[in-house]
């Protein structure tokens, strides 16, 4: 149960929102909802998602996979019932796909290069992060210094997402609902 009203004042930032919300994702995102009781802030982050986008010197698979593990060591439902969405959309496969909140446990189903990404995701979401040098080496090694940094900022920003989802207390919307392969919870029996 969100710990905000998801019923805020219609104003013009929301309203627009509200709409493209549903032209592309088919409903309101309950993040939008929850955000649109302060314009400003609603309006700061659409324009810096908006710009988010736009980046494209890291492949979008391990992008995605770096941002799903970041949900998921957060505990951000929504980002993860988004995320699994997400990845049926772009193609991932999701038979792997459903492995990502327990990975570690399913190292056999990712390649060296994503094993390498979801381990430095998750070293730069602790706190305090313990990222180490060998993994920035063997990541710049093998991404590049642009999609590295690119990495590096998209796991920063799946941190701001998923802390202020979970903190407003924000759940899943169903988005993987509509998924052929639903997600594997940590700890769910039958996880194999």
């Amino acid at each position: 149960m969100a710990r905000i009203s998801l019923d805020p004042p219609r104003g013009t930032m929301l309203r627009i929102a509200e709409w493209y919300s549903r032209r592309k994702y088919g409903k309101i995102m309950d993040p939008l909802r929850a955000t649109g009781h302060n314009p400003k802030v609603l309006g700061a982050v659409a324009l810096y998602e908006s710009r988010v986008a736009k980046w494209r010197d890291l492949d979008p698979g391990l992008k995605h996979l770096a941002e799903m593990v970041t949900a998921s060591r957060i505990g951000c439902s929504w980002c993860m019932d988004f995320g699994h969405w997400l990845a049926d959309d772009l193609g991932m496969p999701m038979e792997k796909i459903r492995y990502v909140p327990v990975w570690r446990e399913h190292r056999e189903r990712f390649s060296e290069l994503e094993l390498l990404v979801m381990e430095f995701a998750e070293a730069m979401t602790e706190t305090e992060p313990t990222v180490t040098d060998a993994m920035t080496e063997a990541l710049i090694g093998k991404l590049g210094e642009r999609a590295f940094i690119e990495l590096t900022a998209m796991v920063a920003v799946e941190n701001h997402r998923s802390r202020i989802n979970a903190a407003l207390g924000l759940v899943g919307q169903g988005f993987s609902d509509q998924c052929a392969v639903q997600p594997v919870q940590k700890g769910a029996a039958g996880a194999a």
